[in-house]
């Protein structure tokens, strides 16, 4: 039990994968937990590298793009510029609802959404750090129990 437990927290702090394969794979797993606990656990695990993310991703890709190393320089820069020009549009377009439009970039369980990208975003962009913590934190929730309900729904309809 312990080491399903253990699965779903580690499968959730997976980019890309985040708590949108876990909860499924928790669900799928027959893991012998209440539903609202396997959400607890996606969630908490979807969460913990958030902070990390939004401290370190700007650093490591200013220190990737002052590298002697070519590929690596080029890499940084690449990804800063990229970033910064994908942050600015979505800026124009939306102006005082920018947290709501992180929040809902979170929320929508699609592939390359979630709370590694909408934090990675939010910290290239320099956003607020409590406001940013609170439309992702608020996303993973709501992606989560969207999640939860398809994975139950998908399953009960599959296995009866």
């Amino acid at each position: 039990m312990f080491l399903k437990i253990l699965l779903v927290l580690l499968v959730s702090m997976v980019p890309l994968i985040e708590l949108r394969g876990a909860i499924p794979i928790a669900i799928a797993m027959g893991i012998d937990l209440p539903e609202w606990a396997v959400l607890l656990i996606a969630i908490i695990g979807n969460i913990i590298p958030v902070p990390f993310i939004y401290f370190f991703a700007r650093r490591i890709l200013e220190w990737m793009a002052k590298s002697s190393w070519k590929p690596l320089r080029k890499a940084g820069k690449f990804f800063l510029k990229k970033g910064e020009k994908a942050g600015n549009k979505l800026l124009e377009k939306v102006h005082s609802g920018l947290y709501v439009a992180l929040y809902l970039f979170v929320a929508i369980p699609f592939p390359g959404t979630g709370a590694w990208t909408g934090t990675l975003a939010a910290s290239i962009l320099n956003l607020d750090f409590k406001k940013s913590m609170v439309a992702i934190i608020s996303g993973v929730v709501t992606a989560g129990v969207i999640m939860l309900l398809i994975s139950l729904g998908l399953f009960r309809v599959i296995f009866g």
